[in-house]
């Protein structure tokens, strides 16, 4: 797998047959170690290591509706209330992060109404803050380390 621009850390590998898996200390199991899986492992320890948020309100692959069609969020942390408060979407190294993706996790965050939004391919990395009275998305230069702000009650 690539090297990424996000801290490395200590991961589990393992073969299943023609599969290698990697253990995901979120959903605790072995999962298939596909380029994106590679991404949201790097990027989930990134979160939990360098910016302290508790493994417990962070989800991984949880279903939404949208239009009545079913999405899954790769990553979404909660706050402590059960808020929504950020949305990451996991790209592949090889995928640029382009008008689309933003797009996609636009679409998503519609629903979840998360206040802040990464995008991450492992080796750019993009955090907006969302204001939904203006539908604007506003750059910022780094990702909320956990406690920010009044998000975590």
């Amino acid at each position: 797998m690539k090297t990424l621009n996000l801290p490395p850390f200590e991961y589990k590998l393992k073969q299943s047959g023609a599969n290698m898996l990697i253990f995901d200390v979120l959903r605790r199991k072995y999962v298939l170690l596909t380029p994106e899986e590679w991404v949201r492992q790097h990027f989930i320890h990134y979160l939990v290591n360098s910016l302290a948020y508790p493994k417990s309100l962070i989800s991984v692959e949880r279903g939404t509706t949208y239009n009545k069609l079913q999405k899954r969020t790769d990553i979404c942390i909660y706050t402590n209330t059960g808020s929504p408060f950020l949305l990451v979407e996991c790209k592949a190294a090889h995928v640029p992060i382009t008008q689309e993706v933003v797009k996609q996790v636009s679409t998503y965050n519609q629903v979840l109404q998360a206040p802040y939004v990464v995008i991450t391919n492992g080796l750019e990395h993009y955090c907006w803050e969302v204001d939904f009275a203006t539908r604007k998305f506003m750059p910022l230069q780094d990702i909320p380390k956990y406690g920010f702000e009044q998000g975590f009650e």
